[in-house]
């Protein structure tokens, strides 16, 4: 029996969900397999293996234990923003050879070094959302050959297993543990609910603590930004049977539970198997005769479900074993015949390699932290602590268009997300004095809350664009999947109540004959209590056309309010200089910032002379710099899409290019942070906004009511040969969409209906 603390490591790859014998002949296209070798040792920055539904993250060794996450199961301790709660690590396979005369040595707490792990490489397969790692491990003399192919299953969401292979260069007994990781409660925890910003500081360095990532993969603002806790309140495990479980609750939220079958190579029988039961770590231990040039294959099935979704640990149990006996080759074949149906839809580049590779990083991390049909939106950074798993603006303006016309399954699930927790933002609302719903700046994933640090109290209440953002994305979903029924039972319910808000919100200045809306948070930020931001006041106006629209579809008496006060919002606009202001002219306002690139984002596409657009464009590229000044990818995005619509070619293809560049990621699995100097890590905002720049920036396409329309010519980088939407969705409808050039080499666009 072996008691020890698991090393706290990055979340490694394991779990399995579909089977195909690894003889089949794997994905060869280069731009989807990213490659680590030992040079990416010490600057490892770890990939994603999830579902939509549970997540992990990978590591070098493809067997540690790590932490890992399930979707909306959240901690709401005392005095602080509910936090994803971190539910016992399943990943864990940990090898030894036996004791030696330098001691007896566990592989999982052995330092990487080349010599040590020899002839390392490790594959993280994007078209099967596969990890496989190999090497030859060094343990004192005694030479093991191990590969480790892992998953979290596309095709059985509950689901998920490691195949660890072991080939000894030696005769002996050897010790596997196949363990479940009893995270200690995180510490220290802040009352991050209550403290100012300053507090805030005080807190994190009297704790020690910083606030910087420590690279290659420390996340920023780790010390606020840490998971919560998971409470174990019964495990157990059957040495007989080779099977785990156990029962857990979130943090004063929701139950949960796992499970795990162990399979063995046929035929084999452990020298002996132990249950470890303590209080950190619950594990089946085995000690395994082997010999010499024999390859000995293990699985650990793993089952997981939280409360409304799924079962107890008991039927999860079940799901484990019956894997078991289906067998990994058949959840691995289900698993990647579901990630080959999702690559059905894809962007296709011609000419460009690396620009290819980053689009399929990017759909991978997009597509890994979706679920279809369901009612979840997505994080910032997805199933991770990133941004503590909270629903900002990015699901519905930055995420959710991404996959619309690619993935309308998935996208759908983000705009009901907000019809789920309508509740929650009526009665924000009405604590406020205000009508309809006032969506939170930081939803709760599971309920809708606002759960904004106390720190930043200020984006709650008056960064109040996020609620035009949401009743946009709903009228985008009704335009471009044509669904009326859906639109009357769950979208207008949403436009009709973010209508009411925005007529509440506005405020009528009779000397000027306007409407103005006040004391807002700009989408430039560092601008927190300012009238007429003109992002805001444009979309405010966007969504009160809509409901207004939305109304008539449905055979509905719109409030007459809704379309004067849209005729009648102030946009702070310079009539001689011909391009908008960025807020309000009283305003005293830093000409390097500007966000009126973002009048230009696709759902919004504010209308206005060719002339302004190309000035606003020119204004918000000299804001961004002349290189010396890098943006972060929520920069990058609008800018280049601004330059489509304005026609600036060159730029367009400059900003798509840096939005790609090496430095916009973190090696070895192309991870995209928040900015190019930051460790905030899988961040699906600029991974959204990246494929919008192709999928909206390049074609110039635009979802409205006369259909997916050509609103600005087509556009090409000079080294691109082509790029194809590829199997896209619009009104029931499958169309390959191609830009390519014609004769004379200007570029056109032509749809192929599937």
């Amino acid at each position: 029996m072996r008691h020890r603390h698991p090393p706290l490591a990055w979340l490694a790859a394991l779990l399995v969900a579909s089977a195909a014998p690894l003889a089949q002949a794997a994905t060869t296209d280069p731009s989807f397999l990213l490659t680590a070798t030992s040079d990416n040792f010490a600057s490892y920055f770890p990939g994603q293996l999830a579902n939509g539904y549970l997540s992990t993250t990978t590591a070098p060794r493809g067997t540690e234990g790590n932490l890992a996450y399930m979707v909306g199961l959240m901690d709401y301790a005392k005095d602080d923003m509910s936090r994803p709660a971190a539910i016992p690590g399943w990943t864990e396979i940990d090898y030894s050879t036996g004791q030696s005369d330098a001691g007896h040595f566990w592989m999982n707490q052995v330092d990487l070094s080349p010599s040590v792990f020899q002839d390392y490489r490790q594959v993280l397969n994007l078209h099967d959302a596969t990890l496989t790692t190999s090497y030859r491990y060094l343990d004192h003399g005694k030479a093991t050959r191990v590969k480790v192919v892992s998953l979290v299953s596309e095709a059985s969401p509950h689901l998920a297993a490691s195949r660890i292979s072991i080939t000894p260069e030696f005769d002996g007994v050897v010790q596997l543990s196949f363990a479940f990781n009893l995270w200690a409660p995180y510490q220290p925890r802040l009352p991050l609910a209550k403290l100012s910003g300053d507090q805030m500081q005080i807190a994190v360095a009297a704790h020690n603590l910083t606030l910087q990532a420590v690279p290659p993969a420390t996340p920023d603002r780790a010390a606020v930004w840490y998971h919560g806790d998971t409470h174990v309140l019964a495990d157990d495990g059957d040495s007989g049977n080779l099977t785990l479980w156990l029962d857990g609750r979130a943090e004063q939220g929701l139950g949960m539970a796992e499970a795990a079958a162990v399979g063995l190579p046929e035929g084999l029988k452990p020298v002996e198997v132990t249950l470890d039961k303590s209080v950190y770590r619950l594990s089946l231990d085995l000690r395994v005769q082997m010999r010499k040039g024999q390859t000995y294959t293990f699985t650990k099935y793993v089952a997981a479900s939280r409360a409304d979704w799924g079962g107890d640990a008991r039927a999860d149990l079940a799901l484990a074993k019956a894997a078991r006996s289906d067998g990994f080759d058949a959840l691995l074949d289900a698993h990647k015949a579901a990630w080959a149906n999702l690559w059905k839809s894809d962007i296709r580049i011609d000419g460009d390699p690396s620009a290819q590779r980053v689009v399929h990083s990017d759909l991978y991390y997009l597509l890994a932290n979706a679920t279809p049909d369901t009612a979840w939106a997505i994080g910032a950074c997805g199933l991770t602590t990133g941004y503590v798993g909270h629903i900002f603006w990015d699901s519905d303006s930055w995420i959710f268009p991404a996959l619309l016309l690619l993935h309308p399954q998935h996208a759908k699930s983000l705009v009901m997300f907000r019809d789920r927790t309508l509740p929650a933002a009526q009665q924000r609302a009405q604590a406020r004095g205000l009508q309809g719903a006032m969506y939170p700046w930081e939803a709760d994933p599971e309920n809708g809350t606002e759960q904004v640090v106390h720190a930043a109290w200020v984006l709650g209440e008056r960064e109040n664009h996020v609620n035009a953002d949401v009743a946009i994305a709903q009228w985008q979903y009704y335009l471009a999947s044509g669904d009326k029924t859906w639109l009357k039972r769950h979208g207008w319910p949403v436009i009709r109540d973010i209508a009411r808000y925005w007529t509440s919100r506005a405020t009528w200045n009779a000397g000027k004959q306007r409407y103005d809306i006040l004391h807002v948070t700009s989408v430039e930020e560092n601008y927190n209590d300012v009238p007429n931001d003109t992002f805001t006041n444009a979309e405010a106006a966007r969504a009160l056309t809509i409901a207004s629209a939305a109304a008539v579809a449905l055979g509905e008496k719109p409030d007459p309010r809704w379309a004067d006060i849209a005729s009648k919002l102030y946009l702070p606009f310079s009539a001689a200089a011909e391009h908008h202001l960025d807020m309000d002219e009283s305003v005293r306002h830093d000409p390097g910032d500007s966000d009126l690139a973002f009048l230009s984002f696709p759902s919004l596409d504010l209308p206005m002379k060719a002339q302004v657009r190309r000035n606003d464009y020119r204004i918000a590229t000299q804001a961004m710099g002349d290189g010396n000044r890098t943006p972060n990818t929520m920069g990058l995005a609008p800018i280049s899409i601004a330059a489509a619509a304005a026609g600036d070619t060159a730029g367009a293809a400059r900003w798509i290019e840096r939005n790609a560049a090496t430095d916009m990621f973190k090696p070895p699995f192309n991870v995209r942070p928040e900015t190019a100097g930051n460790n905030t890590g899988y961040f699906l905002t600029g991974s959204g906004g990246f494929v919008q720049s192709l999928v909206f920036g390049l074609s110039g396409l635009r979802i409205e009511a006369q259909g997916l329309v050509q609103r600005y010519p087509p556009l090409l980088p000079s080294t691109w040969k082509s790029m194809t939407l590829q199997n896209i969705s619009f009104r029931g409808q499958r169309y390959d969409i191609t830009i390519d050039r014609d004769a004379a080499g200007k570029p056109r666009l032509r749809r192929k209906r599937l």
